[in-house]
Order: structure tokens, then C-alpha cells, then sequence
């Protein structure tokens, strides 16, 4: 069995909207890793992020809520809450690899649980690879 990943919001998201570019691999590799059972360890934050982004585009607030309560009911996902210890490992990530707030949490909950973290975002990626395994869907699929 695959380890555990944490899966940032932008894959979820991308995996709900059939329009975007790389929708199919984001939908396929949730839908493998939920079949292998494969923790997946994401922050809180993860549902407040989906059910924004959700309700912004669509228009749609009942949609945005249920995606994220559907999303924290997934029986191989653990959510992480943001304690004071966690956010100062964040800061310190956002800081020494000048990521954005949020991808700072993503990136240190993953460093915490020994996880691979998977995104959409580039600079993400990128800035965190030399602390954490990072892929995009498409190469985290592969890997498994």
C-alpha cells in the first residue's frame, strides 16, 4: 500500500469541475487512492478553501457546503486541525520557501505526517521539493 499523501485543495477542486485542463487525472488518482485506501492527511483549512471556491464559481452555496462536508466524510480521509505547534512549523515553511499562507499549511502538515503532498500549483511544488516528495496528479498516479 501507497503511504500517506496530502492532497492540496486545487486537486480537489480540479477533480469536481469536468471543464478544467487535467481534470481527468485529478479524478482519476482520487479515485485510486480511495480504492487502495490510502490516508489521505489534510488540513481543516482544505474545506473552508474547496467550499469558497465552489460557491464563488458556481453560484451555488448548497453545492459549495455539500462538497465539503461530503469531502470530510471520505472514509480514508483525516483532517488536521491548525494548533499553535502546526502553525508555527507553517510559518516557518511560508518563510524559508516563500510560499503563500495556505500552501504553507499544506506543506507542513504533510512534513509532519511524512506524507507526499500533491498539487495543482506550481510554485507549490516547486518551492517545497526540496523538503517534501511533491507531484502533480498525473506522476503521483504513476507512483502509486
Amino acid at each position: 500500500m501507497a503511504g500517506p499523501h496530502t492532497i492540496d485543495a486545487s486537486v480537489f477542486l480540479n477533480a469536481f469541475n469536468p471543464a478544467e485542463a487535467g481534470h481527468a487525472e485529478s479524478n482519476r488518482l482520487l479515485a485510486e487512492l480511495r480504492t487502495q485506501a490510502v490516508p489521505l492527511i489534510v488540513p481543516t483549512l482544505v474545506l473552508p478553501e474547496v467550499a469558497a471556491t465552489i460557491s464563488r464559481v458556481r453560484g451555488d452555496a448548497a453545492l459549495a457546503q455539500a462538497f465539503a462536508d461530503q469531502l470530510s466524510r471520505l472514509p480514508n480521509v483525516l483532517l488536521i486541525a491548525l494548533d499553535p505547534t502546526l502553525a508555527q512549523q507553517a510559518a516557518s515553511m511560508a518563510a524559508q520557501y516563500r510560499l503563500r499562507g495556505s500552501d504553507a499549511v499544506y506543506a507542513a502538515v504533510a512534513l509532519r505526517f511524512g506524507c507526499v503532498l500533491v498539487t495543482l500549483d506550481r510554485e507549490q511544488h516547486d518551492r517545497v521539493a526540496r523538503a517534501l516528495t511533491t507531484y502533480y496528479p498525473s506522476d503521483a498516479h504513476a507512483a502509486l
